[in-house]
């Protein structure tokens, strides 16, 4: 089967990242063979707190952790074989959704003993070499305990749901970790791990999601306990997308989406230029675009934009000379500094087409991305967003559109199309407009995307 996807992914010009769960999937161990399955003395399960056993292989386990490590080793040994030359397959998702959805962690034998235990001596020694930099949620947990620099896990982390997250963390980080480090033995690939993304729960609340997955608030313990795998990856459903975007960012952890979809009201579109262009990242992948349920044609839409500014996004990730923003209808309008200038975007109503049904608020979110390309030059893609420009450098104060113009990137160059002014671009605002042009979808992006737009601008008194 998997050398028929990769011949298949080959044959099509794409390119794989393959997803490995042989413990763990969306918080259970519903994967593993029979013979697994069936011997729960050799591969023990996570047990909650009234000491009945869960479908849960438990992490505290060397038999459960070296069986999946003697598998996945199995797996990269045979990856390297079949596709080394070729690289169709450019990265491993370790595990998914891991965590403990039951219980806040595990009270089987194995881990009463290990939280009865002194916390480990690797993690007291990187919380206080990264004390003044570890992720303020985690370190709030820390110092709420004392900042102790050894103890048991109650007494370094405190009793309740958030050091049962820590405690969880920490032996789910060690038991990837040691499964990472056998697959990169064999083929030392990317790796990453995913997460349902949520946050500490609140004192005397259970976790919304799975109990020691790697969420933002753990992104220290993953990093201490797993530095063998390459980044730390959200899921981003139900919660706040660019808050979580912003959270998964931060300890030099690079942006992978993994799994998201276009729920109201942030659609897939906007989600795409955001995640690219505000938190620079590597990559974008919905789930479920093969249900009817799910329009894809916004995302066909938005992604051939992203492909054709590729390379724009890659020179300029990072430099101050590309950003993002994400508006819903009733934000206030938002100022983000890109380059020599100021832009401020506001959101920007649906403009309706004579004869098509009139949109009801909440309006569908609107984002667009902005890369300067040069001192007074941006290309911009989007809709429904309306920008303004001030300077940030000396000279006249007020700025204006010289030229705009939409086109495509052919080939790595630019290839003008038609070129706006007055009325197209609100006069001195660059405006990325939606029209609904299909009444049946009333609310999609794809069907009025216009594409890029090359802006210069001139400054005057």
């Amino acid at each position: 089967m998997l050398d028929g996807v990769i011949r298949e992914a080959r044959n099509h010009h794409l390119r794989l990242v393959l997803l490995w769960f042989a413990s763990w999937k969306n918080g259970g161990s519903t994967y593993p063979p029979d013979w697994v399955k069936r011997d729960f003395a050799r591969f023990p399960r996570a047990q909650i707190v009234e000491g009945r056993s869960i479908e849960l292989l438990s992490p505290f386990s060397e038999a459960n952790r070296d069986a999946d490590a003697l598998a996945f080793a199995a797996l990269m040994r045979h990856v390297k074989e079949v596709d080394g030359p070729q690289h169709t397959v450019i990265m491993i998702q370790v595990e998914n959704e891991i965590g403990m959805s039951e219980g806040g962690r595990d009270y089987s034998p194995l881990a009463k003993k290990a939280y009865e235990g002194p916390v480990p001596k690797e993690l007291m020694d990187y919380l206080q070499q990264h004390k003044d930099t570890l992720i303020p949620e985690f370190r709030q947990v820390w110092e709420a305990a004392g900042l102790k620099t050894s103890g048991t896990w109650n007494e370094v982390f405190g009793q309740g749901p958030a050091g049962d997250e820590i405690f969880m963390g920490w032996q789910f980080a060690r038991y990837v970790d040691r499964v990472a480090e056998a697959g990169k033995a064999e083929y030392p690939l990317p790796m990453y791990v995913n997460g349902w993304a949520h946050g500490f729960p609140k004192a005397g609340q259970r976790a919304n999601g799975q109990s020691g997955s790697p969420m933002p608030d753990l992104i220290d313990i993953w990093q201490a306990g797993a530095p063998r795998i390459d980044l730390l990856s959200p899921d981003i459903y139900d919660y706040d997308y660019a808050e979580m975007c912003a959270r998964y960012t931060r300890s030099g952890n690079p942006l992978f989406i993994p799994e998201t979809r276009g729920l109201p009201p942030v659609g897939l579109e906007a989600r795409v230029l955001y995640a690219f262009g505000r938190h620079a990242a590597i990559g974008f992948s919905p789930m479920g675009i093969e249900r009817p349920a799910v329009p894809d044609i916004e995302l066909v839409s938005v992604y051939e934009v992203v492909a054709q500014l590729a390379p724009l996004i890659t020179e300029h990730q990072g430099n101050g000379t590309m950003g993002a923003v994400l508006l819903r209808w009733n934000d206030p309008p938002q100022k983000i500094r890109v380059g020599n200038y100021t832009l401020e975007a506001s959101f920007l109503p649906p403009r309706v087409l004579p004869g098509s049904p009139q949109p009801q608020e909440p309006f569908p979110s609107a984002a667009a991305i902005f890369i300067a390309s040069g001192p007074d030059e941006f290309f911009a893609a989007g809709n429904g967003v309306n920008v303004s420009f001030s300077p940030n450098t000396p000279g006249p104060p007020l700025v204006g559109l010289a030229t705009v113009e939409e086109g495509v990137f052919v080939d790595g160059r630019w290839v003008p199309g038609r070129r706006l002014a007055g009325d197209d671009t609100g006069s001195q605002c660059l405006v990325l407009a939606r029209i609904h042009e299909d009444a049946s979808h009333p609310a999609l992006f794809g069907p009025s995307m216009k594409g890029i737009q090359r802006v210069t601008l001139y400054r005057y008194r």
